[in-house]
């Protein structure tokens, strides 16, 4: 199955893990919001560390506008393939389109290493 149109980049596999591990740390030690309204919110205040966006979200205009809106804060995202762990990574037992990390508690190291690998995936793609 193909991306979705608003999938900027491939994120690999191990990113993405770290990615859900990091959500589990700063849902408990820190600060996250959940959905796309509120993860629209906060980007649009810029107070966002790094936003979590699902691939499978339909329709997907839900979230088209999230990766346009990060880059024009430069506020870093990536792409997790599925909604349902997106959701369980913060502790909820539905499904969530994206999560925003606003503070980012003991994950702090880990979120730094991530964002640093966003921005090389992120040239190696363009």
């Amino acid at each position: 199955m193909s991306k979705p149109f608003y999938v900027k980049y491939e994120v690999p596999k191990e990113l993405v893990d770290a990615a859900y591990e990091a959500l589990e740390i700063a849902s408990k030690t820190g600060l996250v919001r959940k959905g796309t309204n509120e993860a629209t919110k906060v980007v649009e205040r810029a107070q966002a560390k790094l936003v979590v966006i699902a691939e499978d979200v339909d329709p997907p205009e839900i979230i088209a506008h999230l990766p346009i809106l990060c880059e024009e804060r430069k506020i870093p995202y990536l792409f997790v393939p599925n909604k349902i762990k997106l959701g369980n990574a913060v502790g909820i037992d539905v499904p969530t389109a994206s999560v925003v990390i606003l503070k980012e508690g003991d994950a702090t190291g880990l979120i730094k290493e991530i964002i640093a690998r966003i921005e090389q995936v992120k040239r190696g793609a363009q």
